[in-house]
């Protein structure tokens, strides 16, 4: 009973960190090694576990993602074909081979995320060509968003600050709508990669199960946080997470 307690716990904080800013896979992951899962299998089982909070957090921001563009829905190809590709390669490859690179690519996406108004403000008449998005730009959302995709599906930790981070230079300024974005594809990387897990028997089911109850009410839990504390805040905290992260991640090694 105390094992499923802290792995709900950790679950449900997961939950609400993910639907906010992301990252809550460095507190759920943790929580399963903690318990005695080998490090594969409480990757794969952490990912299948979190991925309903995902649709807790689409359906708090569902407002939000109505006002969105359409093109950038179509950020779900690339997100469907990294993710089956990281799965991929989790399960082929050693751990530590991808962890090395983790923490610099954590502390760049929160250093950018941190300073994404100035820049978006710098480069907004870079980004339009006659009102609307340019190409090269939407060129780039699909490559950045498949690579990134890509680590989502063979680890996931800061996956989300690194979506925000390029949401925001290719023009998005609405922190909700990103949010609302970010989860929407994080579906979709995280589905796809469960899919997979589950496929080659790499996944603890007793502890999905209490954790995937646990993160959907965090995943709830979090939206609506994040809309009575303000923008600035949620900005505030996805760079508070993303330093923590980095240095958590950096001391691992």
């Amino acid at each position: 009973m105390t094992t499923y307690l802290v792995i709900a716990a950790a679950a449900f904080v997961a939950g609400a960190i993910n639907s906010i800013a992301g990252g809550g896979t460095l507190i759920s992951f943790p929580a399963l090694m903690y318990i005695g899962v080998s490090p594969v299998m409480a990757n794969a089982t952490n990912t299948v576990a979190i991925w309903p909070g995902s649709f807790a957090g689409v359906l708090g921001f569902r407002e939000d993602i109505k006002k969105l563009q359409r093109w950038l829905l179509w950020l779900v190809i690339p997100s469907l074909l990294g993710g089956i590709t990281g799965a991929m390669i989790l399960l082929r490859t050693p751990e530590k081979t991808f962890a090395r690179i983790v923490p610099l690519l954590i502390l760049g996406a929160t250093l950018l995320l941190a300073a994404q108004e100035v820049i978006s403000r710098r480069l907004n008449r870079f980004i339009t060509t006659h009102g609307k998005t340019s190409r090269g730009w939407i060129v780039f959302a699909f490559t950045f968003q498949f690579f990134v995709s890509v680590y989502g599906g063979y680890f996931g930790a800061g996956m989300g600050i690194l979506m925000l981070a390029a949401l925001g230079l290719i023009g998005m300024q609405d922190l909700h709508q990103m949010n609302g974005l970010k989860n929407l594809l994080a579906i979709c990387i995280n589905g796809v990669a469960a899919i997979y897990f589950a496929m080659q028997g790499a996944v603890v089911w007793a502890d999905v199960v209490v954790m995937a109850v646990a993160s959907i009410l965090g995943g709830f839990a979090g939206a609506r946080l994040a809309h009575r504390l303000g923008r600035k805040f949620v900005r505030g905290a996805v760079v508070v997470i993303g330093l923590t992260m980095t240095i958590v991640l950096f001391f691992k090694r």
